[in-house]
């Protein structure tokens, strides 16, 4: 199984792999240290191993949590500065003159709604890329008026600022994309999955092995399939629980719908 598909499994799909995959190794740790129950020597070695390999998991734990929670804020912060560098062309593009101020602020409208569709899709899928390539499409048509613009008052402040503005608005939106895509590394997830399974089957065979109760291993397994679970869930803006919230670029789309601020130069 790749992360590519842990990506794009339904909640409950997920739920179902990790508990079972968790779960099930715990049970037969304990299963297996039951049939063991009386042999020392196998209790002695069992319980070093285990002790040993569950601090090396609760590290790789930490460190994936770690990459999930950075990768999702970064998420969080480039829909943040697209929105922001959105609504700072729209301002800026009702200061350059006609026509060129009117069909862009036309186009910047349509580009904000575009940017704001793109928050719901499914980051891979054929609607994003088709979402993406009708920003391009936008995108081209704004350079080219702010070409215009600027060879119609190649001396103006309002034209080069309206440019740069652009240009900001567009590297931004790269930023964003390229955000959405970048995942935590399939070897990490494959580590902390299998490396989580190994420690909770050696912890529930050296409990057993004492012939004690596996009321611990059992909460061990609910508390590390739970990391599991919002690790991959931070992963998955879309697809989750936990989901970028599209409130920047929501507002800004909002604020685009009311008449322009500034009167025509």
């Amino acid at each position: 199984m790749t992360n590519e598909m842990l990506f794009r499994l339904s909640n409950p799909a997920l739920v179902v792999i990790i508990v079972v995959i968790v779960g099930g190794s715990t049970a037969i740790g304990v299963y297996v240290g039951r049939r063991l129950e009386n042999r020392d020597e196998i209790r002695e070695l069992v319980g070093a191993v285990q002790a040993a390999l569950l601090g090396f998991v609760a590290l790789l734990l930490a460190f994936g949590l770690t990459m999930a929670v950075g990768r999702y804020e970064s998420r969080r912060a480039s829909l943040a500065t697209e929105a922001n560098a959105i609504g700072t062309g729209f301002l800026r593009s009702q200061t350059i003159a006609e026509p060129e101020r009117s069909q862009s602020i036309e186009l910047l409208r349509q580009y904000a709604l575009e940017r704001q569709t793109l928050s719901t899709q499914l980051v891979g899928s054929a609607s994003s890329a088709a979402s993406v390539q009708r920003s391009s499409g936008i995108q081209r048509e704004l350079w080219a008026l702010a070409s215009s613009s600027m060879s119609a008052d190649p001396t103006g402040s309002a034209p080069r600022l309206y440019v740069e503005s652009l240009n900001t608005m567009f590297d931004a939106g790269s930023l964003r994309e390229a955000a959405f895509i970048d995942r935590v590394p399939d070897s990490v997830v494959y580590l902390q999955i299998g490396g989580a399974a190994l420690a909770l089957c050696l912890l529930g065979l050296y409990l057993a092995t004492l012939g004690r109760r596996v009321v611990e291993a059992t909460l061990a397994a609910g508390m590390v399939s739970l990391i599991l679970l919002v690790a991959i869930d931070l992963d998955r803006p879309q697809r989750g629980l936990i989901t970028v919230s599209s409130r920047p670029i929501d507002s800004v789309v909002q604020s685009m719908q009311r008449d322009p601020a500034a009167s025509p130069p």
